[in-house]
């Protein structure tokens, strides 16, 4: 009778068999390739390779070596899924201009221009008490800092209500705010199904309720916002925002550390990332939600670990060091 086949999964969902044995190769130093057939995802993950001395013993890879390594994959597909989304708003910015309002259009338009934070804040509350199931929402830096304080109430209360109904919420944020005073006593006064993740970079602001509704803001100081209801539009929206919760770092209500390696931070490896790219000091600071002071602490540090005298050296050093190399 031949074994079932292996299940299929992600490295994030890695199955009791591949964790007893990389656990077990760690502990002893290799496994055999017959111990291996029973979780080839081990293979697959790159988590095992075979012995230079003897291919009949399959030696681990350091869990540091193949977390960055995934890491650094998963910082490329946030990075194609950041530019396919501007390529899918420049796409739509000039038809956006076009009045579609038409004899015999819908009551409920696709799209929608809500005007005024009061207006689109009313949206957003009436959208939210129609809701039952999830709240998904992408919160960048800016966010908690313009906002004025009792929008914050108006927001936690009608969050609360959603959780009181059974929904859900998932929140993505930067980095830079996962010991955030304020957000943090946010959380602790949210009762019910309610979980926070980080990333280095993330979008604009996004709200999906529901699946069926989307608010985006629509010019620079979103004092102008779009409201989405078109299923297509709005079913793309929340596979962007599965797609990178599923690379986030998870922040609440169970925290999970950043690692560290070789000396480098994450937060100076996404540092590093943009200086090669060529970015000033306020570019930098922009992307990753921190003011520029504290962005040229970060760049201090990395020149100091890395033996850098300037910004020319620092950036050769940064290629040479393979801190950003994908095998870590």
């Amino acid at each position: 009778m031949s074994a079932p086949p292996h299940p299929e999964h992600g490295v994030e969902d890695l199955c009791t068999a591949g964790t007893e044995l990389y656990e077990r190769a760690l502990r002893d130093g290799y496994v055999s390739s017959a111990d291996a057939e029973a979780a080839p995802c081990l293979l697959d993950f790159g988590l095992l390779h075979p012995a230079v001395t003897d291919l009949t013993r399959l030696e681990p890879v350091a869990p540091v070596v193949a977390l960055h390594r995934m890491l650094r994959t998963a910082e490329e597909r946030i990075a194609d899924e950041r530019r396919r989304g501007q390529r899918l708003a420049d796409l739509f910015e000039p038809l956006m201009r076009i009045d579609g309002r038409r004899t015999g259009a819908a009551d409920t338009p696709a799209v929608s221009v809500l005007s005024g934070m009061d207006r689109i804040n009313e949206a957003i509350t009436q959208a939210m008490a129609n809701a039952s199931g999830e709240l998904l929402a992408v919160q960048p830096y800016p966010t908690h800092t313009r906002d004025a304080p009792y929008r914050h109430v108006q927001a936690l209360d009608r969050d609360q209500a959603l959780l009181d109904r059974g929904g859900r919420i998932r929140t993505l944020y930067q980095h830079t705010l996962r010991h955030s005073p304020t957000l943090v006593a946010r959380y602790e006064r949210l009762q019910g199904d309610v979980e926070a993740r980080t990333l280095d970079e993330v979008t604009d602001r996004l709200l999906i309720v529901d699946r069926t509704v989307a608010f985006i803001p629509a010019n620079k100081d979103r004092t102008l916002a779009l409201e989405v209801r078109h299923p297509a539009l709005v079913g793309f929206l929340a596979t962007a925002f599965d797609r990178l919760w599923r690379l986030a770092t998870p922040m609440y209500p169970q925290a999970v550390r950043q690692p560290t390696l070789n000396g480098i931070t994450p937060r100076q490896r996404a540092i590093a990332a943009l200086l090669i790219e060529g970015h000033t000091d306020a570019v930098i600071a922009d992307r990753l939600g921190m003011n520029i002071r504290t962005a040229r602490v970060h760049i201090a540090k990395l020149a100091a670990t890395l033996g850098s005298e300037s910004r020319a050296q620092l950036g050769y050093l940064i290629g040479q060091s393979g801190i950003l190399d994908r095998e870590g």
